[in-house]
């Protein structure tokens, strides 16, 4: 059963290219400097083309339906009553601050179809985002959609987060011949942080405590009737049951947790040989065992620079780092494409998947601010391609127009657009990939330049959105966060197109131009200036003799 359940969970991750697609984070007022609550979420996937959703306000009569699509793919699956009034939603933020994020872990494939089922998990979040105002009614919302109208999806995980708690709800479908889903949603407690990334995360939970555990009725009595759990009712684990922990569970998603953590917390060493799937001696099932607990307290209050920076990860000073193995080739480059598995001699090897990945459409960062009226207090810092690379952006979710260079319709994964961010984002990214050690240095020294003025103006905008909202109405400081969002998304976009600009013309053909005083230097009659031509390092050389012998050696007069 146990290999059995092992094939399963690693096959699915192999064909459903979302099943390895996301990470989260989960942070509460109380471990926030300024006690703003924050998720976090990367939309990975080598299909998903990076831009801004934008749903306004609108009412709606009686009668009227909503159609319903599969996000992944498109797919019609039916239709739902819209309810009389359904709320504005920026991206993954609606105007009330409601912030939902998600990630996919797959679990038993028995329940993973469920014929006649509407609501995948892409469309759970974003009619949840239109009709509820707290972490608690999304929730509501959401298990109510699941059990009218069946769950159309395979496991997942879903981050979910108000100005004042944060929450995570995770969900599985009953399978064929069963309608809706079996769920428990834990609210993270104040102080802590928490996080995703494609495994279920939620084992044992309180059931006399609905302030902060809620759960459908037959979480556990489903389980019991499929017979895959005959325990006491307290020792009830549900990823255990619906999702155990493998190889691949650990190694490819809680990992990436335990980066994260390892980011703001001292004492994630002990986890070590966890993240890395290694199975314990007499670990039960042959599973790693000693998991992270679902929450921790960061070392220290952290801020959303911090946060940016848990989503920006390659396994760094781990011994998971991406830098430093031959893979990385001869300029550190912490990417391997994809698949996730390979073969030499019939034996099994894999790439690492970290924070950080090539094939992000877009990420963010969620920020809800409880001392602000809603339509200032939100912001989604919204970026597209790579975490590491990409600029965060902050969005107000009180804003009503989309920059052009986010838009939905500017570009899309098979047509190039010279104005979309995905675009030219990906164009440095793409070039960096060439001689990354010395390209991504101007890449993190333009995103920290940008990042920090916006975070250095928010006072002073939130400020004056504020007074206008006092003095003139929402619509009057809706209109004035609009035109900052929308001016300073296009105004970045152009600085990164200027970055293309530069890199291409510095690191051509493998040459570094030389620069003074930030001009590309020329010679004494206008030419440009011989450039330098650093070659590869010296392990790198060692590597090829290595692998060629004498297949390259100089001989003769040239040969020392």
């Amino acid at each position: 059963m146990a290999k059995r359940l092992y094939l399963i969970a690693f096959l699915t991750i192999l064909i459903t290219g979302q099943a390895l697609a996301c990470t989260n984070f989960l942070v509460t007022k109380g471990a926030s400097t300024d006690g703003s609550t924050m998720i976090t979420y990367a939309a990975d996937s080598h299909t998903l083309y990076g831009e801004l959703y934008y749903q306004p306000a609108a009412d709606h009569p009686e009668g009227a339906m909503r159609d319903i699509y599969e996000w992944d793919t498109g797919k019609y699956l039916g239709k739902i009553p819209q309810p009389a009034h359904t709320y504005s939603v920026v991206g993954n933020m609606n105007e009330f601050q409601l912030a939902i994020g998600e990630t996919t872990f797959g679990g038993r494939k028995e329940l993973a179809k469920q014929s006649g089922a509407i609501m995948d998990y892409g469309s759970l979040i974003y009619v949840a985002l239109q009709r509820a105002k707290t972490a608690r009614e999304a929730i509501t919302v959401m298990t109510d959609l699941v059990e009218e109208f069946g769950y159309y999806s395979s496991g997942e995980s879903f981050s979910i987060a108000d100005p004042n708690e944060v929450w995570l709800l995770e969900m599985i479908g009953k399978g064929e011949g069963e309608k809706g889903a079996v769920w428990v949603a834990l609210r993270i407690p104040d102080g802590y942080i928490s996080g995703h990334a494609n495994q279920a995360r939620i084992t044992t939970f309180p059931l006399n405590d609905p302030q902060n555990c809620i759960y459908s009725k037959d979480v556990i009595s489903f389980a019991r009737e499929k017979g895959w759990f005959d325990g006491k009712n307290k020792d009830f684990s549900f990823s255990d049951v619906y999702a155990p922990v493998d190889f691949s569970g650990a190694r490819f998603c809680d990992a990436r947790v335990w980066a994260g953590f390892n980011k703001v917390a001292e004492g994630m060493d002990q986890y070590a040989e966890y993240a890395k799937g290694i199975v314990e001696h007499g670990g039960e099932n042959n599973f790693p065992t000693n998991r992270m607990p679902l929450w921790i307290k960061a070392d220290k209050k952290l801020s959303v620079k911090d946060v940016m920076e848990m989503m920006r990860d390659h396994f760094q000073g781990t011994e998971l780092d991406m830098t430093k193995d031959l893979g990385a080739g001869p300029y550190g480059k912490p990417y391997r494409w994809r698949g996730l598995t390979w073969k030499v001699d019939s034996v099994s090897y894999c790439n690492e998947r970290a924070i950080s990945t090539q094939q992000t459409g877009f990420s963010f960062v969620s920020q809800s601010r409880s001392w602000l009226p809603d339509p200032i207090g939100g912001i989604l810092w919204f970026g597209v391609d790579d975490t590491y690379s990409t600029c965060y952006i902050p969005m107000y979710c009180g804003i009503t127009e989309i920059p052009e260079c986010f838009a939905v319709g500017n570009g899309d994964m098979l047509n190039y657009s010279e104005t979309a961010a995905f675009w030219t984002f990906n164009k440095v990214t793409n070039l960096a990939y060439l001689r990354y050690n010395s390209m991504i240095k101007h890449i993190r020294d333009l995103q920290a330049e940008i990042e920090a003025q916006f975070i250095a103006y928010a006072p002073a905008i939130d400020a004056a959105a504020k007074m206008l909202y006092e003095n003139e109405g929402s619509e009057k400081a809706r209109e004035f966060l609009t035109q900052y969002s929308v001016n300073e998304s296009n105004n970045t976009t152009a600085r990164w197109e200027k970055l293309f600009e530069y890199l291409l013309v510095k690191y051509i053909d493998g040459n570094v131009k030389k620069e003074e005083n930030g001009k590309f230097t020329r010679n004494e009659y206008g030419l440009p200036a011989m450039p330098d031509m650093p070659g590869y390092p010296e392990w790198w050389y060692r590597a090829i003799v290595k692998s060629t012998g004498d297949h390259f050696k100089v001989i003769g007069a040239d040969a020392h």
